[in-house]
């Protein structure tokens, strides 16, 4: 397997010149890596006893598990097959470089495996979210009919295109079928219309935290060493006994055995800085899982079922998150609700009933936007934003009008100010209009993100995963 700094082009490359990129992926023979499957089955063990899953390959473990998929031991082709499916992390982590490079290999037959078709290849790398999967792809547009159809289907579900997108559109252009029933399928917002909307009604257990929440009871900072492992690091959230929490890890298993999803309850929600290892934590207990992606969760809907967290209050960079992670945060009058109640949330109605005896637990409350909606139908904010510009770029180029498929944010008062502050100002530069006011919806356009955070692992993580 050549480093890409040796070869000098990205994974899954047709020739042309692109920018070098830095990645080291170590070099593991056949006989090497013969002796993996006992290593990692001791990893599994040694996490086992804190009640955690592995963790998600390294590179070096990639490299041992291609290794071994052209020639697999007898009876380890559906352990080899869950792993490079299962365990990789996405984006552009090194280890899913490693994992692009041999499924791209085995998409154009410069490699093999008894536990994968060319068909199946290109289905995994579709599950990759973005990243080195998507070079591939395209290039699988131009492979077999069966090979195209598959690349095809993979890239309509795609957001993480940026560039690429010109490589798809350039191929629909010169003629190419399946490219442009990808751009015809981004234009027509496919990737969100055949996803599931919130339901009417979303049955949970509460799960109640009385008083404030800060981030620091849900992610401590004391383990902050801890937080990129979000599995080891949930065990952590809200470890010190309060009111009503005595064994939090044991009271949430014991809450699941009602047979519904959990809602995090609280009064004050989410203050505090941590907000991304807090998020992080409370959908490890209370999250749906991500195909191919692990150690991770979200709160987007799954079998008719969201992640719910509901406060009186939420702070407002918790709420962010939350929504970022497709989870949907509301804030609602929760002195009703106790901790094990079955309750039906009616999130249209703004209305919140007791399951077993119909009594109304709040009513007449709103979503902060209606765009919330769309939010954790898109799998959270972020995927929802990049996702719609996606959609606009595909329209564009089939000379189509802007799509009426999403909600749009309504203006926070109507009139214009007096005058706007100095950061107003900013903010509505980089959004193309004069000033922003609080409480407005805008997603500002920017080319450079900046963080001061002192856990740079969680920021780099989150990088990895939306390059």
């Amino acid at each position: 397997m050549p480093d890409i700094e040796d070869a000098g082009k990205a994974c899954g490359d047709d020739g042309k010149a692109k920018p070098r990129v830095m990645v080291k992926i170590p070099k593991v023979s056949y006989e090497e890596a013969l002796g993996f499957k006992a290593k990692y089955q001791a990893h599994i063990d040694e996490r086992a006893k804190t009640g955690v899953p592995p963790l998600p390959l390294s590179a070096a473990d990639v490299a041992a598990v291609v290794a071994l998929l052209p020639k697999p031991v007898a009876g380890d082709e559906a352990f080899l097959l869950d792993l490079i499916a299962n365990r990789v992390p996405p984006g552009v982590d090194d280890a899913s470089y490693a994992k692009a490079d041999f499924l791209a290999a085995v998409v154009t037959g410069k490699a093999s495996s008894p536990c994968l078709s060319p068909v199946k290849a290109v289905e995994l790398l579709g599950m990759m979210q973005g990243g080195y999967n998507v070079a591939p792809l395209v290039n699988a547009l131009d492979a077999s009919p069966e090979v195209a159809a598959a690349a095809a289907e993979a890239l309509k579900g795609i957001l993480l295109m940026f560039d690429a997108f010109y490589d798809v559109e350039d191929k629909m252009k010169a003629g190419n079928a399946k490219a442009k029933e990808v751009v015809e399928s981004w234009a027509k917002a496919e990737w969100f219309t055949k996803a599931p909307q919130v339901p009417e009604k979303l049955t949970v257990t509460v799960f109640k935290v009385t008083g404030e929440t800060n981030t620091d009871d849900l992610s401590p900072a004391t383990d902050a060493w801890s937080r990129p492992d979000i599995p080891l690091h949930a065990c952590a959230m809200l470890l010190h006994p309060r009111d009503g929490i005595t064994d939090c890890s044991g009271q949430i298993a014991e809450l699941k055995k009602k047979g519904h999803p959990l809602a995090y309850v609280g009064d004050v929600v989410g203050t505090g800085s941590s907000r991304k290892s807090a998020t992080n934590s409370i959908l490890w207990y209370m999250g749906n899982d991500i195909p191919g992606v692990p150690n991770k969760k979200q709160g987007a809907v799954v079998d008719g079922k969201c992640s719910l967290v509901l406060g009186t209050n939420i702070a407002p960079i918790f709420f962010n998150t939350m929504e970022d992670s497709g989870a949907l945060p509301i804030e609602l009058d929760v002195n009703k609700m106790n901790m094990g109640d079955v309750i039906d949330v009616y999130p249209y109605e703004g209305k919140a009933c007791n399951n077993a005896t119909g009594e109304v637990l709040c009513s007449g409350w709103k979503l902060k936007t209606e765009v919330l909606f769309d939010e954790v139908q898109a799998g959270g904010r972020i995927p929802l934003i990049i996702g719609r510009g996606l959609t606009s770029r595909a329209r564009k180029s089939l000379g189509l009008e802007a799509s009426t498929t999403f909600r749009l944010p309504q203006a926070a008062a109507a009139g214009k100010p007096e005058g706007y502050s100095l950061a107003q100002k900013m903010v509505g530069k980089a959004c193309g209009v004069e000033g922003v006011l609080p409480g407005t919806y805008c997603e500002p356009a920017m080319t450079t993100v900046g963080s001061q955070d002192t856990t740079g692992q969680i920021g780099r993580a989150s990088c990895r995963e939306r390059v």
